[in-house]
């Protein structure tokens, strides 16, 4: 397990998470396309945020399940509760210092297709 630090563009939020960054997925949903988000899943405990919870707002939609995290200063959405995966938290990759995202494995996940994609998704990884 690697330890990382993140934020957003200005630094009014900052957080620390840790785990095996070997993949990351690409989504191809409404709100991940025009984010350009790039998703590392992790539990909850593997996750800290360290300054800047007065410094978020949350955008929530259709099923209002996920919660989609944002610094209401520059914008900057660096992590937010996955409807897939509720319990856990969704770290926007491109927020992580330090990482070359060109050597971390991407899967492309079919988010405008997300009903059937999300049963693809946990058969595969059950």
């Amino acid at each position: 397990m690697t330890a990382y630090r993140g934020g957003c563009h200005c630094g009014r939020v900052s957080f620390e998470v840790s785990g095996v960054l070997d993949e990351i997925s690409e989504c191809n949903c409404s709100i991940c396309t025009k984010k350009g988000y790039l998703h590392w899943i992790v539990p909850r405990e593997s996750f800290r945020l360290v300054t800047g919870e007065e410094n978020l707002s949350t955008y929530s939609f259709n099923t209002g399940v996920a919660k989609h995290r944002f610094c209401t200063a520059c914008g900057v959405a660096p992590f937010y509760i996955p409807r897939s995966d509720p319990g856990k938290i969704d770290v926007n990759a491109r927020c992580l210092e330090g990482v070359d995202l060109a050597t971390v494995r991407r899967r492309r996940f079919d988010g405008q297709n997300w009903e059937q994609s999300i049963v693809d998704y946990r058969k595969r990884n059950a």
